[in-house]
C-alpha cells in the first residue's frame, strides 16, 4: 500500500505566506494611519493660519476689535483669553465701591462722553457698539480711539446678540448699565422704519431679558427722548404731561421703550431710570444734527434750510450741551437703587423713574444760525421754508425740576458758549483754518 503524500512543506509554505500577508497588512495600516495623522495635522495648521490672519488676537499695542462672528471663536477656542482679559481690564473699578458699567452705544456721541466721565472718576467701563453706518462710521472709530487711549474697551457687537450679552455678564460682574444705543433721528424713520424697531424695541427687550436673568441684576439707566411729548402743547414739558400722541415713529419707539421698562420693572424687579434728552449738542456730536450740518454747509458756501412752522413762526429747540447731559446721566446712575430680582424672579418692589434732561432755555433756530455765522465769520445762505410733515415738532422746552430735586441736575452752559466749544472742536477735527476767528479766541472743549 502506497504511503500518503508528504504535505508538511505545503502547509509550512501556506503558513509562511499567511504570516507575510499579515505583516504587510500591518505595515500598510500603520502607513495609512501615519498618512491620515499627517493630513489631519496639515488641515489643522491651515485652519489655525486662516483664523490667525482673518481674526487676529487683541493686543495692547494695536486697536483690533471684537466682532460678533468672533463670539463663536471665543466659545470654540477655550474662552477667548485675550478678549476676556481686555474686557476685565476695562471693567475693573479704580475707586472704592466703584461701579462696573456696561455702556451701550459707547462709540456714539453721548455714549463716548459718558464713558470717559465714568472712567476718569474711577469706575470700570465696558462699551458695546455695532458701528452702524447711519452716519459716518469713521467718526465713531475716532471716538473709539479716544476711549482706547483712556483704557476703555469697546466690544463690537449688536444689542440683539443675546449670547454675546450673556458672555459679557459671565466675564465681568456688571453692576450698572447705561443704555444709550439706539437708532436716532426723526426723519430717517420715514426711510428705514425697521431699523427703529430692531434697535429701539427689539434690542432693548433683548438687553432687559439678559439683565433679568443675571444674578445679581444690574441697575439700568437708559435714554428715552423729548420726542415722546409729541403733539403736547403744554410748556415747559413736564414728566407729568401726557405722552400718548407721538408725532414720529422714532418717538413711538421711545415711548414703547418707556412702557416696556415699566413691564420689566413690575414683573422682574429691574431698577430702571429713563432719561428724556432734549436736543443734545457739542464736540464729537452727530453729523445728522442741524447745528453740525449747518456748520459744514456754511463753511462750504451751501444753502441751509431754516424751518418755520405752518403758521410762519420760528422753530425753537431746548439745546442742551453735552457736559450737562453727562452730569445728568452720572447723577441718575449714582442715585439708581439696586434691582430686586434674582435669576429672573422679583423679590420686592423696584425703583422706576423718568426724568427730563434739558437746558430749560429754548432758542429759535434762527438764533442758532446767527451764532454760527459769528463764530465762523461767514454769512449763511438761508432758505426759509415751512416745516415738512415728517414728525418734527416745532417747539421743545424742558422742565427739569424732578431731576434737580433727585440728583441736583442743573444745566450751566448756554448755547453761545456751547457752540463756541463745538466749533473749536470741529475746525480742529476736520483741519479747517480759513475764514475763522483766531484759535485763541475759541476756548478749549472738554472732550
Amino acid at each position: 500500500m502506497a504511503s500518503p503524500p508528504d504535505t508538511s512543506k505545503t502547509i509550512k509554505l501556506e503558513r509562511y505566506n499567511s504570516y507575510i500577508r499579515k505583516v504587510n497588512s500591518t505595515k500598510l495600516l500603520n502607513a495609512s494611519s501615519k498618512l491620515l495623522f499627517r493630513a489631519t495635522l496639515l488641515i489643522a495648521l491651515v485652519l489655525v493660519f486662516f483664523f490667525t490672519f482673518n481674526y487676529p488676537p487683541l493686543s495692547d499695542s494695536t486697536n483690533h476689535h471684537f466682532h460678533t462672528h468672533s463670539h463663536f471663536l471665543t466659545s470654540a477656542f477655550g474662552g477667548g483669553g485675550a478678549w476676556e482679559r481686555h474686557v476685565r481690564h476695562s471693567a475693573i473699578p479704580r475707586r472704592p465701591n466703584g461701579f462696573t458699567v456696561l455702556v451701550t452705544g459707547a462709540a456714539g456721541f453721548v455714549g463716548s462722553h459718558c464713558s470717559l466721565a465714568l472712567k476718569k472718576r474711577g469706575d470700570g467701563v465696558i462699551g458695546l457698539d455695532n458701528f452702524n453706518s447711519y452716519y459716518d462710521p469713521s467718526l465713531k472709530r475716532a471716538r473709539q480711539a479716544l476711549l482706547t487711549q483712556h483704557q476703555i474697551f469697546i466690544v463690537e457687537g449688536d444689542l440683539n446678540d443675546a449670547p454675546l450679552l450673556t458672555k459679557l455678564f459671565d466675564v465681568v460682574p456688571i453692576t450698572h448699565i447705561l443704555h444709550l444705543a439706539a437708532q436716532a433721528g426723526v426723519r430717517y424713520a420715514m426711510q428705514n422704519p425697521q431699523s427703529y424697531i430692531k434697535s429701539n424695541i427689539a434690542g432693548f427687550v433683548n438687553l432687559l431679558e439678559v439683565s433679568k436673568a443675571a444674578n445679581p441684576q444690574p441697575a439700568i439707566v437708559w435714554a428715552s427722548s423729548s420726542s415722546v411729548y409729541g403733539l403736547n402743547t403744554e410748556n415747559p414739558f413736564s414728566e407729568l404731561h401726557r405722552t400718548d400722541q407721538p408725532a414720529s415713529l422714532y418717538a413711538a419707539t421711545k415711548k414703547a421703550g418707556e412702557e416696556i421698562a415699566h413691564t420689566y420693572n413690575h414683573i422682574y424687579g429691574l431698577s430702571l431710570t429713563g432719561l428724556r434728552f432734549f436736543t443734545v449738542y457739542g464736540p464729537w456730536g452727530r453729523p445728522d444734527m442741524a447745528y453740525f450740518f449747518f456748520t459744514k454747509d456754511i463753511l462750504h458756501g451751501k444753502t441751509i434750510d431754516v424751518y418755520q412752522t405752518q403758521e410762519g413762526k420760528e422753530v425753537a429747540r431746548d439745546f442742551t450741551y453735552i457736559d450737562d447731559i453727562v452730569k445728568g446721566c452720572v447723577g441718575a446712575l449714582d442715585t439708581a437703587e439696586k434691582s430686586t430680582g434674582s435669576g429672573g424672579k422679583k423679590k420686592g418692589p423696584a425703583q422706576l423713574r423718568i426724568y427730563n434732561l434739558g437746558n430749560t432755555s429754548p432758542v429759535p433756530v434762527g438764533k442758532l444760525v446767527s451764532i454760527l455765522e459769528n463764530l465762523l465769520s461767514t454769512k449763511a445762505k438761508k432758505h426759509i421754508i415751512k416745516m415738512p410733515r415728517n414728525g418734527d415738532v416745532p417747539y421743545t422746552h424742558a422742565n427739569v425740576t424732578m431731576a434737580y430735586k433727585d440728583f441736583a441736575y442743573k444745566p450751566t452752559t448756554d448755547l453761545a458758549t456751547g457752540l463756541r466749544k463745538f466749533v473749536k472742536w470741529y475746525v480742529r477735527y476736520y483741519g479747517i483754518q480759513s475764514r475763522l476767528k483766531k484759535e485763541n479766541e475759541l476756548p478749549e472743549d472738554s472732550a
